[in-house]
């Protein structure tokens, strides 16, 4: 086969380079990852495969090993063996849960993060602006689908206080998850070689919502519970599925907890960092400081209350990771200091 035979199988499953490494390995994409192994796609068929040795190494970064959407390197094999994970030209990772601090990625080489929530009792904006901060760094553009539109007479009152709320361009787009009409105004974000990560709460209707993008039942749906429109992990894994429109998807189980990374520059919040600079003082905590241009905000409606307290609790848990995150690597060099020390996005008046 050729090599631009071979560039153009992979296509398939989302590969966007112009050429291919250098050398004669085969080259595969992770669509889901278990205890038993990781299963790859070429373009061409699904297979199985066992990482190399050294990415069982004890002490080895997480985020070292293969994850679903990496495009990596094969040796043959009965299975064959991964042992080379390739540059990934984009990132969508969260903190571990538990007090020590641990990277998880959820989704490698995505063009489109699509962050779904349902008109329900599911409903929750500063979780989605919680996902929105997670993404700001992913290098893949957010989307903000709203789900069970069939269920809400005042949809169109809700997705216009959310697009309110949010920075402007933000796409956000509310359908009915059951309705191939409805979800086909996802097309744009799945066309071919486009690859998208489906992210939210359980029960929020992503796998209703992929079954309708694949055109037929393959994945496990579940009745929510009708006290907090939460459902029960009808997905299990993260798993890429290839689609007919020839995008490739991501689905993913639903999220307890998003933590943030420390490493999240908060853009979402830049509205209120231009309110923070027009305070009388460099130094103002937004209280009860004369000249606070946050408290005037805050009084006159301009700036939400509830959005003013989902800033300072996502500030202060970036801040907190942020520490530890430093703390960590300062381990690692031995007790050096850092090299260049974490910036605080608030700037001190001159």
């Amino acid at each position: 086969m050729t090599q631009a035979e071979t560039i153009e199988r992979l296509r398939s499953v989302g590969w966007r380079g112009d050429a291919l490494p250098e050398g004669n390995l085969r080259l595969a994409r992770v669509v889901a990852q278990h205890r038993a192994g990781y299963e790859l796609h070429d373009g061409a068929s699904l297979f199985g495969a066992q990482p190399a040795g050294h990415f069982l190494k004890r002490g080895l970064d997480p985020a070292e090993r293969p994850s679903v959407g990496d495009f990596v390197e094969l040796e043959p094999g009965s299975p064959p063996h991964i042992v080379k994970v390739l540059p990934r030209r984009t990132v969508l990772s969260r903190a571990a849960a538990g007090e020590r601090y641990e990277r998880q990625i959820i989704a490698t080489n995505i063009d489109y993060v699509l962050v779904l929530t349902g008109l329900d009792g599911d409903f929750n904006p500063a979780r989605i602006e919680r996902y929105l901060s997670l993404t700001e760094d992913s290098g893949a553009q957010p989307v903000v689908l709203l789900s069970k539109l069939d269920i809400r007479e005042d949809a169109e009152a809700l997705v216009a206080n959310l697009r309110a709320r949010l920075p402007a361009g933000t796409p956000i787009h509310a359908v009915n998850g059951k309705d191939p009409a409805s979800a086909a105004e996802l097309a744009r974000y799945l066309q071919p070689g486009d690859s998208a990560v489906l992210v939210g709460s359980s029960g929020a209707g992503k796998s209703t919502l992929t079954n309708t993008l694949l055109g037929r039942e393959r994945m496990a749906t579940g009745e929510v519970r009708s006290h907090d429109s939460r459902g029960r992990h009808t997905t299990t894994h993260r798993a890429l599925l290839q689609l007919p429109s020839g995008g490739c998807l991501i689905d993913t189980p639903g999220m307890r907890e998003l933590k943030l990374t420390g490493e999240e520059n908060l853009d979402l919040f830049a509205d209120i960092d231009a309110l923070a600079e027009r305070c009388r003082f460099a130094d103002c905590g937004h209280g009860s400081e004369p000249g606070c241009a946050v408290q005037a905000a805050l009084d006159n409606g301009d700036l939400s209350a509830e959005r003013w307290r989902n800033y300072l609790k996502l500030r202060d848990e970036r801040e907190e990771q942020a520490a530890t995150l430093e703390a960590r690597l300062r381990r690692q060099r031995g007790g050096r200091p850092p090299t260049k020390p974490h910036g605080h996005r608030g700037r001190d008046k001159e």
